[in-house]
């Protein structure tokens, strides 16, 4: 057996070098997987054809390894190899650590109009690039679009792209240009209006076009008016130019599109307009970093880009030895598909790997962020993001990940809700007074970790909500515990026993959780003082209780005559009578 193939399993063949670290994805035809290479420590995405597919699909995946090939740009991921074997074909590729531009638009909806521009700017240099070798994308979508940290944007996904000139109706019909409707030839101007299309997206928070039926949608993108009432004004001459039904009536490429957009965008949004949009799509990205495949799987770089590789087995310039039938060959993906008989066959990238970066491998992770919601412009100062690292199944551990950021998306979301409620007068200073100005909505987020696991993980948060009424605040105490196993969220119903919520039982509870510290009203003397029975009597099953490896530290907070926040922590011990007896055994489970 070749160095580069592994046996067959359940789980299918795999390229031999790369332990798989997580799936990313799976479909009818295959499957992506995030791995490391074995000696490197590189990360690498890794997309597997199907065992059963059949030549036509092997052909199309060779074709899809020539495009990606021809193309060296920092707004592409970069392929590495074509590993194909008698088992299955794989492409080696850049693992991107970001978010996708559809995560983004699902999550956050219209972009600032610079940010937009900073999107679409990244995607069309990707592109021109392409183009300048002769190759369309033909699926230009905000699904094939990531944001990673810095906030520049990368294409992923060349597997339908075709040479500039052939014919096919392949792509997304929400993206797709008249001419792919028609099964024309598929030009750069193609890969334009698919542009322009995720560009209307991003500024207005909805497609151009929407149709139930495929043939209705073909006949919006063939000839109805592109609708322009949600497209800010100043951007609507680029969105009439970029979606012009006549191919030969858009700009020629990406690069012709690249000089008409910087014109616009210096004359409106000013000399500094890719700044601010490369600042807020950092600020974006980096409010998911949750759901960075490397990030997620502990395997965040330090100090530099994630892609990179020693994807051809560490020693950079070697190139790849494929025993084929006996006999050594090398073969180029650039400009041929050729396959050598028998056996399987390696194609390298004609173009050095990079060194190896640094790789850091933790259970569980605290990132603390500040950063301005591009919605709103709320400033969220030290929020604490906690992601839980090392599960064996990446569904349940991307679902814990969602759960333990759920707070803080939950407050920015609550804020959002309150901020369309207000005036145009106090959404326009909030846009307008620099981040230091008191008059600025700020969300505090403090964070205090309880169990790290195995079984149970459990963390709290003092939310100070903003208010643009009252004090400015409204504060929260929330707590999130879940099962490591399952992913199950555990309230205070079911960290505790049932007589403890009934109002005897919370009674009994309070005397047991000593006060904290509050100030207020000098009398009368106890008009302030914290219990679980004052604070939670009428809502037991909201109690703060945050789960520690030695007890419970109960939440206490408020803020308007009476101001106090904080934990009180009570050994197990002197509480267990109020708690379920399995779930305080998870608690204080060890590795």
């Amino acid at each position: 057996m070749s160095a580069w193939v592994q046996g067959v399993g359940v789980t299918g063949w795999r390229v031999s070098g790369f332990r798989e670290v997580r799936e990313l994805g799976r479909g009818a035809q295959g499957r992506v997987v995030l791995a490391r290479h074995e000696q490197a420590g590189t990360p690498v995405a890794i997309k597997y054809l199907a065992a059963e597919a059949s030549e036509d699909d092997r052909g199309r995946f060779r074709h899809e390894a020539q495009m990606l090939g021809r193309v060296s740009s920092p707004h592409v991921a970069r392929l590495y190899r074509l590993v194909e074997s008698e088992h299955g074909t794989a492409l080696v590729m850049e693992a991107v650590d970001g978010v996708s531009l559809k995560e983004i638009l699902a999550r956050y909806g219209a972009l600032e109009p610079e940010a937009a521009l900073t999107v679409l700017k990244g995607s069309l240099l990707g592109l021109a690039t392409a183009h300048a070798v002769g190759v369309v994308h033909r699926d230009y979508k905000p699904a094939n679009v990531m944001v990673p940290a810095d906030g520049r944007s990368k294409l992923i996904d060349f597997g339908i792209a075709v040479s500039s000139g052939a014919a096919s109706a392949a792509g997304t019909p929400y993206y797709m240009a008249p001419e792919q409707w028609n099964r024309e030839p598929a030009t750069p101007a193609t890969d334009v209006y698919a542009a322009t299309c995720v560009f209307y997206e991003c500024v207005t928070g909805h497609r151009p076009f929407e149709a139930g039926e495929r043939l209705a949608l073909m006949a919006l993108h063939g000839s109805a008016p592109v609708p322009l009432e949600d497209v800010p004004e100043p951007l609507r001459p680029l969105v009439v130019q970029g979606m012009a039904k006549q191919a030969e009536q858009r700009p020629p490429g990406a690069m012709a599109f690249i000089e008409e957009l910087e014109r616009l965008a210096r004359r409106v949004y000013g000399p500094d307009w890719e700044a601010r949009g490369v600042r807020a799509m950092a600020t974006t990205a980096v409010a998911l970093a949750a759901l960075f495949p490397l990030t997620a799987a502990g395997l965040a770089v330090q100090g530099g880009s994630a892609a990179g590789a020693a994807a051809g087995g560490g020693q950079a310039g070697a190139g790849v030895l494929a025993k084929v039938g006996g006999t050594k060959a090398v073969l180029a993906v650039v400009g041929t598909t050729a396959v050598a008989g028998g056996g399987f066959a390696v194609y390298e990238v004609a173009r050095a790997d990079p060194p190896a970066p640094a790789v850091r491998q933790v259970s569980l992770q605290v990132d603390t962020r500040s950063f301005t919601d591009p919605n709103t412009n709320l400033i969220v100062e030290g929020a604490q993001f906690v992601t839980v690292r090392g599960l064996k199944d990446t569904a349940l551990e991307r679902r814990v990940n969602q759960a333990l950021q759920r707070p803080i998306d939950d407050a920015v979301a609550r804020y959002r809700t309150h901020y369309a409620q207000q005036t145009p007068e106090f959404r326009q200073q909030q846009r307008q007074e620099p981040a230091d100005s008191v008059s600025r909505m700020k969300l505090l987020v403090r964070t205090r970790i309880g169990l790290r696991g195995p079984r149970l993980v459990s963390v709290g948060h003092y939310v100070s909500n903003p208010v643009n009424a009252g004090g400015g605040s409204d504060p929260a105490m929330v707590v999130v515990t879940l099962d490591l196993t399952t992913g199950r969220s555990l309230t205070a119903a079911d960290i505790m026993r049932p007589d403890t919520l009934s109002k005897a039982g919370v009674a009994r509870l309070s005397r047991s959780v000593p006060s904290i510290k509050f100030s207020g009203p000098p009398t009368p003397a106890d008009h302030c003082r914290p219990t679980i029975a004052r604070d939670y009597g009428d809502r037991p099953r909201e109690i703060p209780a945050l789960l520690t490896p030695t007890g419970v530290d109960f939440g206490f907070v408020s803020f308007n005559e009476c101001v106090y926040n904080g934990w009180s922590s009570v050994p197990y011990t002197k509480i267990s009578q109020f708690l379920e007896p399995s779930v305080v055994g998870l608690a204080q489970t060890r590795p």
